[in-house]
């Protein structure tokens, strides 16, 4: 019998509704969030309570509230277990640990490992020493730009350019400004580089040699690591459609369940190597240059797709409880997901008529396409259990959005949304 336990997810977005429906649908319990604003996925639902603390996403707001939580919870009588739903709270609280495990329960990595892995420049450090394959990249700086020293570059056109830093990154802004950019010029590239170095941006970039190929040869993998740093669980998804939208570019819209021994094998040495803890996602995509997967960056906490995870017999939040509260995972051989296609579910995030227009027409599409006429597909944010009128109205009303999204940025932007991100 599980020991009574109270979870706190942090923030309020699409991640935190699906760790909440994950909890709900295990233990059949309540949770609560606290987030700087309420986002829409989270509204009106009865399954999570989110509590709102303007400028809670930063310090020191966030550390400001979190010692009045201390001292709210110092004594509570169940173990309270932290879960950050997305970058900056896992950031912040692997920064504030050691403070607030005298209230809480913290599964994640010590601050010093965290900044390394955070920063794709770091992370791209470990996977060159621990053997992960990854794109050939080049550096850019602040330092570069103002010389005029970065136009040289070590591989062909078209590149690849993103942010080193995804937290300062959302405070750039500019007309044209996307998570990623596809750049098929030098000119090109002088103007991007210039117009992100002239908005407030500091931090490195990265500039990376394209991997060529469609949505469909993204891979995303889930794997949580328990606290005696051995990995407990690895879950695969072949993602097969991503958002087009600027702003949103590569975030997955549909995920068929995978399953890839080898993959297994190399991300869980890599991680026990590094004596990570808790739960990481990362992103992949095949090149199909050489026939390796390659390693873009790891996310250190579930994705904002990972329910696809719940979906196929992996409950997100059964590991952590199972880790810290009931402490049964030390003599757990590690579970791979998605061996048996026969017990696969597709997670979609659009309306199946998105998926079924916009997908690439390839046999992984034809399968997922099975699996909704079998009725084995689900989403994250329309839940059974959680019906409420308004909020049935609102997430529809989401999911419709994605008509005109998918209209408007798909076509205009087709050559580079099928030659897609790094």
């Amino acid at each position: 019998m599980t020991t009574k336990f109270t979870p706190v997810l942090l923030g309020s977005d699409i991640n935190v509704y699906g760790m909440a429906r994950s909890f709900h649908e295990a233990y059949g319990i309540k949770v609560e969030a606290w987030a700087s604003v309420q986002l829409a996925a989270t509204r009106y639902s009865k399954i999570v309570d989110v509590k709102t603390y303007p400028g809670f996403s930063e310090d020191p707001e966030f550390i400001k509230v979190m010692r009045q939580k201390v001292e709210e919870y110092k004594n509570h009588e169940e173990p309270v277990i932290l879960i950050a739903c997305g970058d900056g709270y896992a950031e912040l609280l692997a920064k504030h640990k050691e403070e607030l495990s005298k209230a809480f329960i913290v599964p994640y990595i010590d601050y010093d490992l965290l900044k390394k892995l955070i920063s794709k420049e770091g992370f791209y450090e470990y996977a060159e020493k621990y053997g992960l394959p990854y794109p050939k990249t080049k550096i850019i700086t602040m330092a570069d730009f103002k010389a005029e020293d970065y136009l040289t570059i070590p591989f062909n056109y078209p590149v690849e350019l993103k942010p080193e830093d995804p937290v300062s990154w959302l405070d750039c802004q500019f007309e044209g400004r996307k998570k990623t950019f596809t750049i098929k010029s030098e000119d090109e590239l002088a103007d991007i580089v210039t117009k992100i170095y002239t908005n407030g941006y500091k931090a490195d970039l990265i500039l990376q040699d394209f991997i060529p190929g469609d949505d469909s040869n993204m891979r995303v993998l889930n794997a949580y690591v328990d606290k005696n740093h051995q990995v407990k669980m690895m879950c695969l998804g072949h993602p097969l459609l991503e958002d087009p939208t600027p702003q949103s570019i590569g975030n997955y819209m549909a995920i068929l369940p995978e399953y890839n021994q080898d993959l297994y094998d190399l991300v869980q040495g890599f991680l026990e190597r590094i004596n990570y803890t808790g739960m990481a996602n990362f992103d992949i995509k095949y090149d199909s240059r050489d026939g390796q997967y390659k390693f873009f960056e790891i996310n250190l906490r579930q994705g904002r797709s990972s329910f696809y995870v719940t979906m196929n017999d992996c409950n997100l939040a059964k590991w952590y409880i199972d880790d810290y509260v009931d402490d049964k995972l030390k003599n757990q051989d590690t579970v791979y997901a998605n061996k048996l296609a026969s017990s696969h579910v597709l997670w979609l995030g659009v309306p199946k008529k998105i998926f079924t227009h916009y997908a690439v027409d390839n046999d992984s599409k034809r399968e997922a396409a099975k699996l909704i006429k079998e009725g084995r597909c689900g989403t994250t944010v329309f839940y059974n259990h959680d019906k409420g009128f308004m909020r049935s109205l609102l997430m529809r009303y989401m999911f419709h959005n994605y008509v005109g999204r998918f209209k408007k940025y798909f076509e205009v932007n087709k050559g580079q949304y099928f030659e897609k991100k790094n």
